[in-house]
């Protein structure tokens, strides 16, 4: 394969020439972090194998785009050629312009220790050892596979990065001077902040939100910063080989059952999740909440939110109609507090979340704050 042509234009567009990460993005050969993958479908995710098609791993692997790579506690790598995998994305590789859009934030410059949490397929680790030096580059990553992959598949490109396999947000043995997540937290953990050299800066996304959280650290030992302009979405931190299952009971009460409260809603359903700022707000409200969206028989959009504590929430738009139906049940009310957001969000013409200060305590106590508005994780 030619992959260096390919890189180099995957480089014009994940990067800008003559920024700090254009020439490690020429000069990284993704294609050899990434040689199996998943492509979704309407049963499930099915694996591709790069060496097998090589004009189609190029293709996937130098677009500006994310591979899953690890479906559940199946790794593409274990996957047999025709099998269908079904459940949430675990792992993949991020795509291009966004793994440098988040290295950037970080700040880096030579001779700065970078801890580069969730190694996943290695390629953001290899972009910081192109850049920093295989010597100041650490990665972690909970899952052992992927770490003694990535190491494997580095070897061949010609880094050797030190790869941590452990929980990112317990203990973390080492000093850095930044620390870079490319997997998302509830909030800043404390342990990344005891690791943080005075001065060092960390990046991060926020779990079930499109914020990206930067960071510097403080002399109490917390951090302080702000919700950049800029949006990314990431996996959420794991403990084991696999999230914890999706609310299926839950979502068969709430599929068709009248609920404790009909109500109407001024507003057309809403794909939440599409939805970047209402979602965030949501989700730091009221943390936890699965959305899923779907049609009724007569193919009208319906939407359901699904929350731990037993609550839901199901809103249906009807033909020629601007408004929903929405029905909800459990301890809590989630469609009041999204149509809430809503009139929040037209009544001023923006939400608070992008552009809000932070404040880190020591302990992790993660504070959003902006106009008057204020959240602590």
């Amino acid at each position: 394969m030619d992959w260096k042509q390919r890189a180099a234009a995957l480089a014009r567009t994940a990067a800008h020439p003559g920024t700090p990460w254009y020439g490690p993005v020429m000069a990284t050969p993704r294609h050899l972090c990434v040689p199996r993958w998943f492509t979704a479908g309407p049963e499930g995710w099915t694996p591709a194998d790069g060496p097998a098609d090589e004009s189609a791993w190029a293709s996937a692997a130098y677009a500006d785009r994310t591979l899953v790579t690890q479906v559940g506690p199946v790794h593409a790598d274990h996957a047999m050629d025709g099998e269908t995998v079904i459940g949430l994305p675990t792992s993949s590789s991020t795509l291009p312009s966004l793994v440098v859009s988040m290295l950037t934030h970080g700040r880096l410059s030579e001779g700065q220790a970078l801890l580069d949490v969730a190694t996943g397929s290695g390629y953001s680790a290899a972009l910081a050892s192109a850049r920093l030096g295989d010597d100041f580059v650490t990665t972690v990553d909970i899952d052992p596979y992927l770490t003694e992959a990535a190491a494997q598949r580095l070897d061949t490109i010609g880094h050797h990065p030190k790869l941590l396999t452990q929980d990112a947000t317990g203990h973390l043995p080492g000093e850095y001077d930044r620390i870079v997540s490319m997997v998302s937290v509830p909030r800043v953990p404390a342990p990344w902040l005891r690791a943080l050299r005075p001065g060092g800066r960390l990046v991060t996304t926020l779990a079930r939100t499109g914020l990206i959280l930067t960071a510097d650290k403080t002399r109490d030992g917390g951090a302080a910063g702000r919700i950049e302009w800029d949006r990314a979405a990431f996996m959420e931190t794991r403990t084991g080989a696999d999230y914890p299952p999706l609310l299926d009971e839950l979502f068969k009460q709430a599929r068709d059952q009248d609920g404790d409260v009909v109500t109407g809603s001024p507003f057309p359903v809403l794909n939440v999740t599409q939805a970047w700022e209402v979602w965030s707000m949501l989700s730091l409200t009221a943390p936890g909440i699965e959305h899923r969206t779907g049609t009724d028989d007569d193919g009208n959009p319906v939407a359901w939110m699904l929350h731990p504590d037993g609550s839901w929430a199901r809103a249906e738009t009807k033909p020629a109609s601007r408004a929903a139906i929405v029905h909800q049940g459990g301890p809590r009310r989630l469609y009041d507090m999204l149509d809430a957001i809503r009139w929040r969000w037209l009544e001023h013409g923006e939400l608070p979340v992008y552009g809000a200060r932070v404040t880190i305590a020591p302990d992790g106590a993660t504070t959003l704050a902006r106009g008057g508005w204020t959240v602590t994780l």
